[in-house]
């Protein structure tokens, strides 16, 4: 896995020094002396790397931009006004959004080192599904089912090429006699935070600007996560990732000359899922650390969970599109959408500065801050749905 062994961590654009330590091939994390596990990294590392990727993700995906846009209404890739009563927007508007990631993506690949890391480039098929199902999606508006089957599809190639999370055998102990349940649970555990992600993102993205602002939060602190733990694939990735989801929101932002459409939206949170796996904090216990990933996707983890139950309560099918998603409640508030977009973006960011200071806590600290989360969380999901009951209850 990317975030247990390094072979030696170097910036793509320096002369061989190494950007934060010096790892021998094979060697993992918990052999290396602990003097420099607690040095200050600031001090050993070349992050220029990071400012090239970034602009050259702005770069790329701004010049990709027209070429997206003439590809999405050359195959009739166009979200029509009025089409399904959740539409509410006015002009016909391409859904290049995925085609403008995934496109930019791929020539960027090699500037982050994707084809020289064995573990990222086993990205690479899943992606393509998921994009390949979003784009089916966007051209004929397939039903649940497929979409899901897609994921289900892209979760299992990454699963079979070795990519899981290892939450339940870590606790357990890879020696332990109840290993193998706990290897089958986490394959479980992997397969619906895999799912669960790519359809928090497609289900957030209601409103112009907020799944790839949600996004951009979370490339941006994941950045600096991995800078911390001497992942510095992972940090080239999320700082391309980062360069182009910044060029998005561009045409993405009220008024929108794009959409992200299925195969955008999907592609952003099937690699925000799929990568985060990758990330394992450095020197960080388990209990102090298996909530950080969920916190830093927390606004679209939160808003799928609020539209799920509101539904199953209604009797509901929570996979249909609508108006009852956290931003539509926001506004239904008395926000103007702009403001509400932005309270859902402060909100990310305020969720995951707390998820890196729990990490720095002890383990009983740590989870203690993560229950108050969970019950302010709790306390904002009990208004959101009460104020929607009682719209609905007016409107009748």
């Amino acid at each position: 896995m990317i975030g247990e062994t390094h072979p030696q961590l170097i910036s793509p654009y320096s002369s061989g020094n190494p950007i934060l330590l010096q790892f021998n091939p094979g060697v993992s994390r918990s052999s290396v002396d602990p003097v420099w596990q607690g040095a200050n990294l600031m001090q050993f590392a070349d992050y220029t790397f990071i400012f090239v990727d970034l602009l050259l993700g702005v770069i790329v995906s701004l010049i990709l931009y027209k070429i997206s846009i003439y590809i999405a209404r050359y195959f009739g890739l166009i979200d029509i006004p009025g089409s399904l009563p959740h539409k509410i927007h006015k002009i016909a508007t391409p859904l290049a959004g995925g085609i403008l990631l995934v496109g930019s993506l791929l020539l960027l690949a090699p500037a982050a080192g994707i084809q020289k890391s064995p573990d990222l480039l086993k990205l690479a098929i899943p992606l393509v599904i998921i994009f390949a199902f979003g784009i089916w999606d966007d051209k004929k508006r397939i039903r649940a089912r497929y979409k899901l089957l897609g994921q289900l599809l892209a979760s299992a190639v990454l699963l079979f090429s070795g990519v899981s999370i290892q939450f339940i055998e870590s606790l357990v102990g890879f020696s332990s006699p109840f290993i193998g349940a706990a290897f089958w649970l986490d394959r479980i555990i992997t397969l619906l935070w895999l799912v669960g992600i790519t359809n928090a993102f497609n289900l957030v993205d209601s409103m112009d600007g907020l799944a790839i602002g949600l996004a951009n939060t979370g490339f941006a602190f994941f950045i600096l996560a991995s800078i911390n733990s001497g992942q510095s694939e992972l940090t080239a990735v999320f700082s391309i990732l980062l360069g182009i989801g910044i060029g998005i929101a561009l045409f993405n932002t009220t008024p929108a000359r794009l959409f992200l459409g299925d195969s955008g939206a999907q592609s952003i949170g099937f690699l925000m899922a799929a990568l985060a796996i990758f990330y394992h904090p450095l020197g960080k216990e388990q209990m102090s650390t298996w909530f950080i990933k969920v916190m830093l996707m927390a606004v679209p983890v939160f808003d799928t969970t609020l539209v799920f139950i509101s539904r199953l309560r209604q009797k509901q099918m929570f996979y249909v599109a609508g108006q009852d998603h956290t931003y539509h409640r926001l506004v239904n508030l008395g926000m103007n959408p702009g403001r509400a977009v932005f309270t859902l973006q402060v909100a990310a960011i305020m969720m995951n500065c707390l998820a890196f200071i729990a990490t720095s806590l002890s383990p009983l600290y740590s989870n203690i801050l993560f229950s108050l989360v969970l019950l302010i969380v709790f306390g904002i999901f009990i208004f959101l749905e009460k104020n929607n009951r009682l719209n609905q209850v007016n409107l009748k």
